[in-house]
């Protein structure tokens, strides 16, 4: 495990430090902070909006919109998606929506959404539960539907109810389904929520990079931009985690 945990952790020092190097020599060639910053530049600006306490509050109400409109999409799309996964009328109700609404980006939404929520928290919340709703539904139906039907009619057969099957039957074998499809959610939802908040949001960490970038202080916008991606790394990690402790069996490591 320690080994594992060293090997790991060496690569994500490589990998990080490759990136690194070819930043600084893109901004060396670029010769514009304006137009591409040295890491060592952004690095500054970073700490000096750590210390004044601008990225904290930020990344705060962003985090606080991504759970709140997460759990709202987990509320809707994982019932709905055991209800089309195990009914075919349901399924073929709801289906054509579903395909209709899935292709279009959330970020498409945006415009009208300004019209309907004004600026303000509702947009981004809306935004982000569109992103991480079609996700969290198809990976619960594809879930749903993996569990082997004879399984389930030898349970009747034995007088097992059907809320037991549930819960003790499909939503095991639905469950890894599930936490693969919450994870796409988070990155889906998270990355259109951001998007939101460039526009149509009076705070948060897509606000601040709007802001920054009107003054043309690129230093801070890729300050921010960095912090959106650590903060979605810790969260899919947080995911993966969740992952390893409820679906052990189907983590990529339970068959080496």
């Amino acid at each position: 495990m320690h080994s594992a945990l060293f090997e790991k952790t060496f690569h994500y020092i490589v990998t990080m430090t490759v990136f690194g190097l070819l930043w600084h020599a893109g901004s060396v060639a670029i010769a514009n902070p304006v137009l591409l910053p040295s890491p060592l530049n952004v690095g500054a600006n970073l700490l000096d909006l750590l210390a004044r306490g601008e990225v904290q509050e930020s990344a705060l109400v962003s985090t606080r919109r991504l759970l709140a409109s997460f759990a709202l999409a987990g509320a809707v799309a994982i019932p709905l998606g055991f209800l089309m996964g195990l009914n075919r009328t349901v399924f073929a109700l709801v289906d054509p929506v579903v395909e209709m609404l899935r292709p279009i980006s959330g970020i498409a939404w945006i415009p009208l959404g300004l019209f309907i929520f004004g600026i303000g928290e509702t947009l981004p919340t809306a935004i982000m539960f569109y992103g991480a709703f079609f996700p969290l539904l198809l990976n619960t139906i594809a879930g749903v539907r993996t569990v082997a039907p004879n399984i389930v009619a030898a349970a009747r057969v034995m007088g097992v109810g059907r809320h037991i099957v549930l819960v003790h039957v499909i939503l095991p074998a639905a469950l890894p389904s599930i936490l693969v499809g919450a994870r796409l959610a988070m990155g889906a939802g998270w990355m259109a929520m951001i998007a939101a908040e460039l526009i149509g949001a009076p705070s948060g960490l897509g606000y601040s990079i709007e802001w920054y970038r009107s003054l043309l202080m690129t230093p801070k916008v890729m300050a921010f931009v960095v912090v959106i991606g650590c903060l979605g790394y810790v969260m899919d990690a947080l995911l993966r985690l969740l992952q390893s402790v409820l679906t052990p069996w189907a983590m990529p490591e339970a068959g080496r």
